[in-house]
């Protein structure tokens, strides 16, 4: 195209060009990647020395932490760097790298959260089965089915996306790059890309999240049969927040990756992003882990051991 020249790096946005909202916001973004990555790590420790919580669910919930600790990582430091500094630059390479893992680390996430929701159903209504359904086999292998789908699924949206050409604005109308935001910059037909975009989400978000959903009503089902009445409260209130923090991460993607062309306020936009990568792996360890007895127990294990070495 004449008049105009190819983009070889890319303008993140701010929430707000304010310096003492700039400072509030590297705050709390910091802040909640500390926790994170506390919480996190905490859950990785404790699951990996107490043998006790050598069992399928604990060891989903520890690939979890993992991948919780390595999703923000990929978005709040650069965030809170473009908050702060007056460089708000981003290079082709590191916006092609930022949204090749943000992909595979969402997408793996929701695929986690769908196996987690299945290991619960099946040691809930098929308790008999659940050490051959969800042997250590079957787990290692799904969590690498996992991974490997990720990649797949990251490498070719990634890829799709940076053969069309950028030669309009270089302004990311997002704290990080994403896939939404960088099409509309391109100054080639994006109408395939979207489709192709709009169909995956559907597909892959939807169907996970029915197969949740679905997962939970069994559960619900079986529960309501429980005879004493406190088991069934134990239940409910473990199962209705993860429902909530799933709801929330899909539901928030979904705005955003299915509607690549909405017109939107950018700050909207922006906020619904925070809800699908940030929020979730700040959640993830207190809603599933730090809240359970068992989790609790060990933590306490390890915390008296290391005291009683110590002296």
């Amino acid at each position: 195209m004449p008049n105009s020249t190819t983009v070889t790096e890319y303008m993140l946005t701010r929430f707000s060009d304010v310096w003492e909202l700039r400072i509030l916001h590297a705050m709390l973004f910091l802040l909640t990647y500390l926790a994170t990555l506390l919480g996190n790590l905490l859950i990785v420790i404790v699951t990996t020395l107490d043998q006790s919580l050598h069992t399928p669910m604990y060891f989903f919930l520890r690939n979890l932490s993992v991948l919780d600790i390595c999703y923000i990582s990929v978005i709040v430091p650069k965030a809170c760097a473009i908050f702060l500094l007056d460089n708000r630059v981003i290079s082709m390479v590191g916006c092609t790298a930022q949204i090749f893992l943000v992909l595979l680390f969402s997408f793996v996430e929701l695929l986690f959260l769908t196996i987690m929701a299945r290991d619960r159903y099946v040691a809930i209504c098929q308790p008999l089965h659940y050490p051959v359904i969800m042997n250590p086999q079957v787990c290692v292998q799904m969590s690498l089915a996992s991974v490997f789908s990720g990649l797949v699924y990251s490498g070719f949206h990634t890829s799709i996306t940076f053969q069309l050409s950028f030669c309009q604005s270089n302004i990311v109308h997002q704290f990080f790059c994403d896939i939404p935001s960088l099409l509309k910059l391109s100054c080639s037909d994006t109408f395939i890309n979207k489709i192709v975009l709009f169909v995956s989400t559907v597909v892959f978000a939807g169907g996970c999240f029915s197969f949740i959903i679905l997962s939970y009503i069994h559960i619900f089902s079986a529960v309501l049969r429980f005879p004493i009445r406190r088991e069934r409260r134990k239940t409910f209130s473990t199962c209705v927040p993860h429902i909530l923090v799933v709801t929330v991460f899909v539901s928030s993607a979904s705005a955003v990756y299915m509607k690549p062309n909405s017109n939107s306020p950018t700050i909207q936009g922006m906020i619904f992003s925070v809800f699908y990568s940030v929020v979730p792996p700040f959640l993830n360890p207190i809603i599933y882990s730090l809240r359970n007895k068992k989790i609790k127990e060990a933590v306490r294990k390890i915390m008296n051991r290391m005291l009683y070495s110590g002296k």
